[in-house]
């Protein structure tokens, strides 16, 4: 790799095929992935160029913020291409009774970065359902359980927003706090 050389987004996609992304069981402690020295060279060449061009690492604009969403994303395509039974514009998909179908953006709250803008691919027939970000779920994280954590302790709706603000860099309504709550005291009483 030379100096002047940009890597891409594309190129660390190639570089770390995203095999098997799931969500660690609640009882089994999450390790670090093992990142070949590859992988580790192209993740150092992008932080020395973000901070050559004056690109924060963290923070709303940040270079961590922007991974985030395109692995997200690498990972709803491989769903897809699972669902499928192909990769994108394998020749093997023509006739083959369902297809890409485009995406539609999301917004999804994440425990690491804040909200992040994604793309969730669609299939022609309506039958995808990806499992990382499923359907009508806006967070990746343990907010649920933060939100009745800081319920307990005597917080106001609207001061629990005003936290999720502060943390999370968005906002999340007084209702949607209510309901969050409201399920977890439903679940706790069942």
């Amino acid at each position: 790799m030379t100096e002047n050389h940009v890597i891409s987004l594309e190129e660390i996609e190639a570089s770390a095929r995203l095999d098997d992304v799931t969500e660690p069981h609640p009882s089994m402690p999450e390790e670090p992935a093992d990142l070949d020295p590859d992988q580790r060279e192209a993740i150092a060449h992008m932080v020395r160029q973000a901070k050559d061009t004056g690109i924060a690492l963290t923070g709303p604009d940040g270079l961590l913020k922007a991974l985030t969403a395109h692995i997200v994303e690498a990972a709803l395509d491989e769903e897809l291409n699972e669902h499928l039974g192909y990769d994108k514009h394998n020749p093997i998909g023509r006739g083959s009774g369902n297809s890409r179908n485009g995406t539609r953006p999301k917004t999804v709250l994440t425990d690491t970065v804040g909200a992040i803008d994604i793309q969730v691919p669609r299939d022609h027939n309506g039958t995808f359902e990806p499992q990382l970000v499923k359907k009508r779920q806006r967070r990746l994280s343990d907010m649920d359980a933060m939100v009745l954590s800081l319920f307990t302790k005597g917080l106001t709706t609207g001061e629990i927003a005003a936290h999720v603000a502060k943390v999370y860099g968005t906002s999340v309504s007084k209702d949607t706090i209510s309901r969050i709550t409201d399920r977890i005291v439903d679940e706790m009483t069942t």
